[in-house]
Formats: C-alpha cells, structure tokens, sequence
C-alpha cells in the first residue's frame, strides 16, 4: 500500500484514496458527469452515490492489498483521482494508468502533475519498469497530457474498452521508467 501525500500545486494535493472519501467523490462524478461521459464506460445510477463509490472503494482497497491496484484521489475537494492498475510483477514490472479531472479543474495541468508525480511513485516506491496508458483516438487533451509525461505512442487497440455506449478504438502509450534487473 502506498501512504503519504504529494503536493501538486498550493491548493491540491494527490493522496491515496480510503473508504472516507466515497461521499466527496460522489460529489465530484455527480458533478463532472457530463464532463467525463464522452470518455467513460456507461455507468449504473448508482456509481453516483456515496454507497456506489463507498463500494468501489472498499474494492479498489482489497486489490490494493495484495498489490493489484493503485487508488489515489487529487484533493481540494476532490479535483480528480489517478489510478495504477493491472500491476504485474517480475518480469513485466508494468502498470495501467487511469486519470479523471473533475470539471471544475480541468485545464489547470493537474493531470499532467498527477500522472508525473504517480510515475515517480511507480518506479521509487513500488518498483515497476513501465506505465501504460491507452485514450480514445479523438481524446487529444489526454495524448498531451501523456506526451508531457514522457510517454511514446506504441500502438493502436481496435475495440479496446466499451466507452460511451460502444466499444472504442484507443491509442496505446508507454514510458519506460527504468531499466533495473527485476
């Protein structure tokens, strides 16, 4: 499990995200929804709910636990989260990042801050070799996002997630953090 805090700008800070939080992060889904629709799945009412993300989070917390997954939330209130998931172990060393902003955020260069500050983590504390990201083809604020953050392009997945209804071609991105012996 990843503890303690990073400062992002004066105003936010990136923590890892705890059950606590379901009710602000809550707010900011409800808040941010038609914001972030055209790039996430189609989700059920109750995602919106401080007991829907009360349920996410205790899941999130378990994969956690065993070293699946890596939940932080960007906090004034709550201005986004940023996630490592899939995290494989020895001889992959890689992990799958995810990132919202929430709207009343957005185009202050928090993602980018966050994803640096995550892939930092990723290579000091929890050792990986290479972050992966992919984004939707029209999602070019994200492609900026991940090229300030050192990330190349490597390929294209046809029909990669089901977003917005459909199932969606993405971009695929990679930065190799490292190349230490596993």
């Amino acid at each position: 499990m990843i503890t303690g805090a990073e400062r992002l700008t004066d105003d936010v800070v990136l923590r890892p995200a705890s059950l606590d939080d379901a009710e602000v992060l809550a707010r900011a889904f409800r808040r941010s929804r038609d914001h972030l629709s055209p790039w996430d799945p189609v989700r059920p009412e109750s995602f919106y709910t401080t007991e829907g993300q009360a349920e996410r989070l205790r899941a999130q917390a378990e994969k956690s636990a065993v070293g699946l997954v890596a939940p932080w939330l960007l906090l004034d209130e709550v201005a986004g989260a940023v996630t490592l998931s899939h995290i494989a172990p020895a001889p992959l060393l890689s992990g799958n990042l995810g990132y919202w902003i929430d709207v009343t955020y957005a185009g202050r260069g928090l993602a980018t801050a966050a994803a640096t500050a995550v892939c930092q983590i990723a290579d000091e504390r929890l050792g990986l070799h290479r972050v992966e990201a992919g984004t939707l083809l029209d999602n070019t604020a994200s492609q900026r996002v991940l090229a300030k953050c050192g990330f190349e392009e490597y390929g294209l997945a046809r029909r990669y997630l089901h977003i917005n209804g459909a199932w969606r071609d993405h971009r695929l991105f990679q930065r190799i953090l490292n190349d230490r012996t596993p």
